[in-house]
């Protein structure tokens, strides 16, 4: 990464939104299992092995650089002073040395702020655990990545076989631009701006780039927005069709009678759960089998997000009534939906969401994933519009809207305000999908990767999904002064899984026939 790189709005937004209660950033926690009479320096070997790659991924070589007076969205440029030592790290776990403790230990690390003078990630190594395990605990800011290119990571990272692939290195560097070259490629991209036929939208939108000089002082800063506000306005106008379809079909379902019933369905109820959080973070996770869901899903006639969905809401539910603070109306999970083409790996996020209805309302557990399959279906036709619509609003920039919005950012998290508002959701579900095959790190098998994702003010308790193999690893992530030990939760999973399967198995009299 030899140029700066400005972030566009949504990933500088979580720059933006994060507060010391609130931190920003994703990971996991891995486990592998090191090979039967292992003699080397896993951390060591692994350290080495990320090191050789790092070219792979130049967003992990590359640092925050601010605007003057925060009037812009900060760049990413190399960190010339890099040091890989600042950034993967040899951790100790206290006995008994277990996974509930490395979870315990990896909810405090994860209330921790990243340090903003460096690359925005760090990786702890846990050795010496039972049973020839390792664990990795591994974060990243989301200013720099969604799940989509997270996968991605997967590739620098893993390997297919016990053995490390041989990696190709670096090639040469990029020269930078010379000033006289900027202004030759500005007179030439102006001429392209007026000889552009608009009605071309799409290739407009791939082909007009405008020259930036890439640098930090206040005369480039302006320099280059006003380069990107006129890349921006020709790209806004191309797409105008897209644009007023999409306004147009947003109109028209919030117009039709029967999507108010949709619309009320994803209105979400106050509860415990729907609080400002404090700066401690309480984490947890557990695995249930990838097939069994699978077959639960068609079983249903629904996907297996549907059977996720229906996961967490079953334990949401058992929770609550355990507390004895179960709401009539039932509670919304807001869902992340990736916007991210296939085959694009790039390290930015690509990302939008719906709000679903998860039926918590309903005590058995056959209707409630049925009356889940029913409401998600009507809120991706309602969220449908909105598709083509967020490419072309998520990176409006505007001067002096990133001093502003970390100001409202404080002071909502300083005045308590999501105690008192109604939430947007009540609980954040997502599902990543994952690889099928077998994974390696310096040639420790990965046995799971239990996502650890983020909390906010309001809502506090976040379940991320991972598939990996033939399973699911679940990370359950709060707020600790919302639910102090949140494995309470976790445990309740595999209890809600059998009470699914067991809804939709088939009477014992088809059992018989079939074997019959």
């Amino acid at each position: 990464m030899s140029d700066a790189k400005k972030l566009s709005s949504l990933d500088a937004s979580f720059l933006y939104l994060e507060t010391p209660e609130m931190p920003m950033h994703v990971g996991s926690m891995a486990i592998f299992r090191l090979p039967d009479g292992y003699k080397g320096d896993f951390f060591e070997e692994f350290k080495a092995m990320i090191a050789s790659r790092l070219h792979i991924a130049p967003i992990l070589k590359a640092r925050l650089q601010k605007a003057p007076l925060d009037i812009d969205h900060p760049s990413w440029v190399e960190d010339d002073q890099f040091d890989i030592d600042r950034h993967i790290f040899r951790a100790s776990l206290p006995a008994p040395r277990d996974r509930a403790t490395l979870e315990r230990i990896v909810g405090w690390m994860h209330a921790k702020l990243l340090n903003r003078a460096r690359p925005l990630w760090e990786f702890y190594v846990f050795e010496g655990m039972k049973d020839n395990e390792i664990g990795l605990y591994s974060k990243m800011h989301h200013a720099c990545i969604d799940g989509g290119a997270g996968a991605a990571l997967t590739s620098m990272i893993y390997d297919l076989t016990p053995v490390p692939r041989v990696v190709e290195p670096p090639s040469a560097r990029k020269v930078a631009q010379e000033p006289r070259d900027i202004a030759a490629n500005l007179i030439d991209a102006y001429q392209q701006l007026w000889t552009q036929p608009f009605e071309a939208a799409a290739t407009a939108q791939k082909s007009l780039e405008l020259p930036r000089s890439g640098k930090s002082d206040l005369g480039s800063i302006l320099f280059d927005n006003a380069m990107f506000q006129i890349e921006s306005a020709v790209k806004f106008a191309s797409s105008m069709p897209t644009v007023l379809k999409s306004l147009s079909d947003v109109v028209a379902k919030v117009a039709d009678p029967r999507s108010r019933e949709s619309l009320q369905a994803m209105a979400s109820p106050p509860t415990i759960l729907n609080k400002a959080i404090s700066s401690e973070r309480s984490f947890a996770g557990t695995s249930i089998s990838l097939s069994r869901a699978k077959a639960l899903a068609k079983a249903s006639g629904g996907k297996l997000n549907d059977v996720v969905l229906a996961l967490a809401s079953g334990v949401v539910r058992r929770y609550l009534i355990s507390q004895g603070a179960l709401p009539n109306k039932s509670l919304t999970a807001g869902v992340p939906i990736s916007l991210r083409e296939e085959g694009n790996a790039d390290a930015n996020n690509q990302v939008f969401g719906m709000i679903c209805s998860i039926a918590t309302d309903i005590e058995d557990p056959k209707q409630r994933l049925e009356t889940i399959i029913a409401q998600s279906t009507k809120s991706k036709e309602m969220s449908h519009p909105l598709r083509a619509l967020m490419p072309q609003v998520s990176n409006i920039s505007l001067l002096g809207a990133p001093i502003l919005v970390q100001i409202m950012a404080l002071l909502y998290s300083r005045s308590d305000l999501s105690n008192v508002l109604p939430p947007a959701t009540n609980i954040t579900v997502s599902n990543v999908p994952g690889p099928r095959q077998t994974l390696y790190a310096a040639g420790a098998e990965l046995l799971h990767i239990f996502p650890v994702s983020i909390s906010t003010h309001g809502v506090a308790l976040n379940i991320t999904v991972q598939s990996y193999r033939d399973q699911l690893d679940f990370g359950f992530i709060v707020g600790a002064n919302i639910i102090p030990h949140v494995q309470v939760m976790c445990d309740m999973l595999p209890l809600e899984f059998d009470a699914l399967e067991a809804a939709f198995a088939p009477p014992p009299a088809d059992i018989k026939g079939a074997a019959e």
